[in-house]
């Protein structure tokens, strides 16, 4: 007989931090389970990216300590685009760099640092490619601490 296995991703969208506080109790029920999570921010939006660190990371560790997390920036086509980067200059910020989404990733201890563009589909298929070689890989996942021993 064949075994198959069911495997779980969440998907965390971070600049949907503000209009989403009213689920903020709500949310956690979906995570157990939950194998990957993909946090994803906007690399043209600075306070997204921040919440990564501020909101996201946080819950997900508090929630599932044990889950893998892929850091995913999203929106890669307007990071170069002239009419975005002249909002963001009135604003007096900048896009987010890939340096800036790597050591991100390597504070949260995420697995992979992803980025992608749903417009142009650039790097989109890797982003979903990725998160089931996560789930998929044996080696990835973290041991459960225990916390009694009986004797």
């Amino acid at each position: 007989m064949k075994r198959t296995s069911v495997y779980r991703l969440n998907y965390l969208r971070a600049n949907a931090i503000a209009c989403y506080t009213d689920y903020d109790r709500l949310r956690p029920l979906s995570y157990p389970q939950t194998d990957v999570f993909l946090i994803c921010f906007s690399l043209v939006d600075p306070d997204s990216f921040e919440s990564v660190r501020e909101k996201w990371y946080p819950e997900v560790r508090h929630h599932c300590p044990n889950a893998q997390i892929i850091l995913v920036g999203t929106k890669l086509d307007l990071r170069d685009d002239k009419d975005t980067i002249e909002k963001l200059k009135k604003k007096k910020q900048i896009p987010i760099t890939c340096h800036e989404g790597r050591a991100m990733a390597e504070e949260i201890e995420a697995v992979k640092y992803l980025e992608c563009s749903a417009v142009t589909q650039m790097g989109l298929k890797t982003v979903f490619e990725e998160a089931v070689r996560v789930a998929l890989d044996p080696s990835l996942v973290k041991k459960r601490e225990r916390k009694c021993f009986l004797i």
